[in-house]
């Protein structure tokens, strides 16, 4: 019977549909922009996390940036959607994020980190288009924003 119960978990678990929705955030200063760098994964992203249920996209924008960086927000606008579904090269998980986007103004954005997996870089804009910032899609349509300030949508998928 344990077997079973085992089996029975592996399978409810095995295909389990799960969309992660995310709020990431495009801040600047000084013409560059802040991406944070994961230590362990070694990868470059935008600043910001998991919205949590019951939760505005805005509110958990301020949570996620208060968490990492304890910065407190003068303005939130929305700027666009980047749909990416992946597999993560550690685990070999498949993840499917809807990740929201804003640009955001902030008083006093420093580059450190509250949280020790983490830690954040100002790239210049040129630097910024050379990097690769994850997801690809999302750096694509930022820089692509810089110049023209339009609202975007895009979608990836990488598995």
């Amino acid at each position: 019977m344990a077997k079973a119960k085992k089996i029975l978990y592996w399978m409810e678990n095995q295909y389990r549909n799960e969309l992660e929705i995310c709020v990431r955030a495009v801040i600047r200063k000084r013409g560059k922009i802040l991406v944070c760098w994961h230590k362990l994964k070694k990868y470059y992203f935008f600043p910001g996390g998991h919205l949590d249920f019951g939760e505005t996209a805005e509110s958990a924008l301020i949570r996620e940036l208060k968490e990492e960086l304890d910065i407190r927000i003068k303005k939130v606008s929305f700027i666009g959607i980047v749909e990416n579904i992946y597999r993560d090269k550690d685990d070999e998980d498949k993840h499917h994020e809807i990740n929201l986007v804003f640009d955001v103004i902030a008083e006093k954005v420093k580059d450190k980190s509250k949280e020790d997996h983490i830690e954040f870089i100002f790239f210049d804009k040129k630097d910024f288009q050379k990097e690769k910032v994850l997801p690809l899609s999302l750096q694509r349509n930022i820089i692509k924003w810089f110049k023209d300030k339009k609202t975007f949508w895009a979608s990836q998928k990488e598995i």
